[in-house]
């Protein structure tokens, strides 16, 4: 079964969405605009359900088999786009400065509700399709937000599943893996507090400078002498600030950056020798280190029995030979983590081709995918509740 006939035939308008949405960008929670386009859209399409403000600004339509059937499966797009000054050149880029759709959230948004209206059409299943659409997964949380706002629960979700576009896989391929996919996202600040004097008198200093290149250089031992080799973590200082002038060596200094990790138990490790690292180093020069380290979206763990499903219905589309079912986990992050803490489900790639990459001024979405993604969200769908 490859790319189904109707959706191919509405590809050109679902791209259209796709070119507005990315014309209009929106940030974090603050989505309104693109959330009553969907939340109308869904309507116009015939949902059996279409609520709104879910986890503030998320909306959800609810579309049901032409059979009843116990299932109810869930499929999550993000809408919200990212700070940054797009450079594409493109006809539809953005309209607002400083804002961009630059990790293909509008390709996201358009392919569901592409899906949505084929299967309010056509409901050839049996159970419950819900289609979710999340605000700020970009560092705001939105997918913690709905599922504590009760999306699951609320619509009986059984499984839910996500999809993400990947540059530099080609359109019309598939990328997954069971077990965990993308990573933890940790973020820290070290504060350095020592004695600041005359950069010519050094020895009446406490230099935090020099303490801070110390912290910065001691912090990389973690994951190659701390972390076990065939585990995986990241540490980058990504921050450094301390001093206004040439000849002052500074009271103080401020560290930060992130901490990636794909096993819970690393992760503890990384966090405890960071503060190890941080208060002993500033002690042995008589400084004092105080080290906040706040843990932000888990990782993203694919369940097994639904990532062989996701595979095999990816497979109906584009052919076994363009799916990876064993891709590496990437130390990127997705808040769709907090969704499949909840519930059963999978997430999976979906090639851009040779474009940007994400977060990237230059990137934009390929509307060729368009026509793969939204018929893999309709095979899901009809393949986990066949109604005959």
């Amino acid at each position: 079964m490859p790319i189904i006939n109707r959706v191919a035939a509405l590809s050109d308008e679902i791209a259209a969405w796709r070119q507005d949405f990315h014309t209009h960008p929106e940030l974090d929670y603050d989505v309104h605009r693109t959330a009553g386009i969907v939340a109308e859209k869904l309507k116009e399409f015939g949902c059996d359900e279409v609520v709104t403000g879910v986890g503030r600004t998320g909306v959800v339509g609810v579309i049901k088999g032409r059979l009843p059937g116990d299932k109810v499966i869930a499929m999550r797009a993000d809408m919200d786009a990212l700070p940054i000054q797009e450079e594409t050149g493109k006809p539809y880029a953005s309209q607002t400065p400083g804002k961009m759709h630059a990790c293909g959230h509008d390709g996201h948004t358009s392919m569901l509700l592409g899906a949505a209206r084929y299967l309010a059409e056509t409901r050839n299943f049996a159970g419950t399709a819900v289609v979710i659409f999340q605000p700020a997964e970009e560092g705001g949380g939105g997918g913690r937000a709905m599922v504590e706002d009760g999306v699951m629960d609320r619509f009986g979700v059984t499984e839910v599943y996500g999809m993400h576009n990947m540059p530099g896989l080609p359109v019309g391929a598939f990328a997954l893996r069971p077990g965990p996919l993308m990573a933890a996202a940790d973020r820290f600040t070290l504060e350095i507090a020592g004695r600041g004097a005359h950069a010519a008198h050094p020895h009446a200093s406490i230099d935090t400078v020099m303490v801070a290149t110390q912290i910065i250089t001691a912090f990389q031992t973690i994951v190659s002498r701390n972390v076990d080799p065939l585990e995986a973590a990241v540490v980058s200082v990504t921050y450094v600030r301390a001093g206004d002038a040439f000849n002052v060596l500074p009271q103080s200094a401020t560290l930060k950056g992130t901490v990636r990790t794909l096993n819970p138990k690393v992760q503890d490790l990384v966090e405890a020798r960071m503060h190890e690292i941080a208060t002993g180093v500033a002690a042995l020069h008589g400084a004092v280190a105080t080290l906040q380290y706040d843990r932000g979206y888990p990782c993203t763990v694919n369940h097994e029995a639904q990532t062989a499903f996701a595979a095999d219905v990816a497979a109906q589309v584009v052919g076994d030979d363009r799916v990876n079912a064993a891709v590496q986990p990437t130390m990127g992050a997705e808040d769709f983590s907090y969704m499949l803490l909840a519930r059963p489900g999978a997430f999976i790639f979906t090639g851009n081709g040779d474009t940007a990459g994400l977060h990237n001024p230059g990137y934009d979405f390929d509307d060729k995918a368009i026509p793969v993604g939204v018929s893999y969200w309709a095979r899901l769908v009809e393949t986990a509740m066949p109604a005959a």
